[in-house]
């Protein structure tokens, strides 16, 4: 059961945005990751975050998590290795940028950027990890290589295992001596992709329609059980959010109890958030490479730079609903006028200029 952080716990935690930590790597690429010693909201949502970088020819070394992710994959193009629990079959699914994948539990993986790209193969990875072994923080299990599961095995019960007599069960364990990360030897014939693996399994964001598209403001792609089924094993939401120069995103709170993590994928704004009593617990400027996260019902707005923000979000639950308190869906426009009066102490004249502002706008404002 995952232990709930106190109101005053949430509230006087560092809710600003932090960027990750290299953990491991080798000259084919490296793996970060952030953590709740930094970002606290991580162990208190248990979530995890980290992220991959494959150069090219880099190897990210069959594994499996504690943890149900969400990959979305940032930048460059590659392949990735995928085979979900009790599949008879790999998968080798071509993979660019503006994919979200669903990774349920047990799921493993390997990632690979070609040996002659031009850019690298980076990858965001969110997920829940309150069934993991580190709140905050994903486990990964490689199967090969130096920290690999078999190099715990006594040779006896590797070979037992693999049919192997003992020599070349010994031999084949210890060969490996990268860890995680690997690069490619040059030449050497990788797996090829195939289109067709893709479906069920991956949605680009880039591509997929659009379920708010407000011109001069900004636009949403919702990641959901609809156009991704295997949200639903994972069970979170997600979403691909871009809001043009100087543009805002209204002012709203996840209404079902979910916590908000969000990943800055370029760009950058201001950033206010307001909890308990009104009061006011992060005010701050996000950029590109930045991950915060909102605690539950906690009220967040977004005003992008002149160079507008985009950002990547999970939401601890796979079809997340969002309660807006500005525009023509807030819920200030279903309220009773003569409660609206009331409430905010103002005369009946001030409470139908307001009601009568954002009639034409819904979630992201363009500036004026």
């Amino acid at each position: 059961m995952v232990q709930r952080s106190s109101n005053a716990e949430v509230m006087s935690m560092d809710l600003s945005p932090k960027k990750p930590a290299k953990a491991y790597g080798s000259d084919g690429g490296a793996y970060y990751d952030w953590s709740p010693a930094d970002l606290p909201m991580l162990g208190a949502a248990s979530i995890g975050a980290a992220k991959l970088h494959l150069s090219a020819g880099g190897l990210a070394l069959p594994s499996y998590s504690d943890s149900a992710k969400v990959a979305y994959v940032l930048q460059g193009a590659g392949s990735c290795g995928l085979v979900l629990p009790e599949a008879a079959k790999e998968k080798v699914i071509p993979v660019k940028e503006g994919d979200a994948l669903a990774l349920p539990f047990g799921t493993v993986t390997w990632w690979h950027n070609a040996e002659g790209s031009s850019a690298d193969l980076v990858v965001l990875f969110l997920g829940d990890t309150s069934k993991g072994h580190t709140p905050g923080r994903f486990t990964n299990f490689q199967l090969t290589g130096a920290t690999g599961i078999f190099t715990g095995f006594s040779t006896e019960f590797v070979a037992r295992a693999w049919d192997l007599d003992q020599d070349a069960a010994a031999k084949i364990v210890s060969t490996q001596p990268g860890s995680g990360v690997v690069k490619v030897a040059a030449g050497h014939r990788m797996p090829e992709a195939r289109a067709e693996d893709r479906e069920g399994v991956v949605l680009n964001c880039l591509e997929a329609p659009l379920d708010v598209d407000i011109p001069g403001g900004g636009c949403v792609v919702v990641l959901n059980t609809a156009n991704l089924p295997l949200v639903k094993e994972v069970g979170l939401g997600a979403d691909l959010v871009r809001i043009g120069s100087r543009s805002m995103c209204s002012p709203g709170f996840s209404c079902d109890s979910a916590y908000q993590v969000t990943y800055i994928v370029r760009g950058g704004g201001r950033v206010q958030v307001v909890g308990i009593d009104g009061t006011r617990v992060l005010e701050t400027r996000a950029e590109a490479g930045c991950l915060f996260i909102v605690p539950r019902f906690f009220v967040v707005s977004k005003i992008a730079d002149d160079t507008g923000m985009e950002w990547f979000s999970i939401i601890t639950t796979p079809n997340p609903i969002f309660s807006h308190l500005a525009g023509k869906t807030s819920v200030w426009k279903a309220i009773s006028p003569a409660v609206l009066e009331t409430a905010f102490n103002t005369t009946p004249e001030m409470e139908k200029m307001f009601r009568s502002k954002r009639l034409d706008s819904e979630i992201f404002f363009a500036p004026n």
